[in-house]
């Protein structure tokens, strides 16, 4: 662990590039070593339409904040949009996912507190692109201390 109080900086474009679970790029920017347990960082570019299933932190809180395009997030049964600027918090035990709803990729900023779930997403980085099993997936959530609970956004409510 890193010491507590220590100040580091990221620059920009900076972190560990890592395949996204989408497909796109992804850069940890703090995590679990760097910031003494206490929160995790990422920047993550999704294509179109995409995004994960639905899921619980069972041991984090999770925020957002979205850089580029539009998202949709369902929390619990709620559905919202955010736009670049918003910021989403959502805490742990809740059920959520997001989908990407613009044409483009969009890009945000997510954080998890405590850290710990970037090991998750290195994890995941490691799996072949195309095929990815959904049992192989739920696996590696498990080992993350996170529930995948339903179908990715686009599936359980289509635009």
């Amino acid at each position: 662990m890193g010491e507590r109080g220590r100040a580091f900086l990221v620059p920009a474009g900076g972190g560990q590039a890592i395949p996204g679970p989408s497909g796109l790029s992804s850069l940890i920017k703090a995590r679990a070593e760097t910031t003494d347990g206490t929160f995790t960082l990422l920047e993550h570019r999704v294509p179109p339409r995409a995004g994960p299933p639905l899921h619980i932190h069972v041991r984090e809180d999770e925020m957002w904040y979205v850089l580029e395009g539009e998202l949709r997030f369902k929390a619990d049964q709620e559905i919202f949009r955010a736009s670049a600027g918003s910021f989403v918090f959502v805490a742990r035990g809740t059920p959520h996912c997001l989908q990407n709803i613009g044409n483009v990729p969009a890009r945000y900023l997510e954080m998890f507190a405590p850290a710990g779930m970037e090991r998750f997403f290195e994890e995941i980085a490691k799996q072949p692109r195309e095929g990815l099993a959904p049992e192989v997936y739920r696996s590696i959530a498990e080992r993350a201390f996170m529930k995948v609970v339903g179908p990715p956004l686009s599936e359980s409510d289509p635009l």
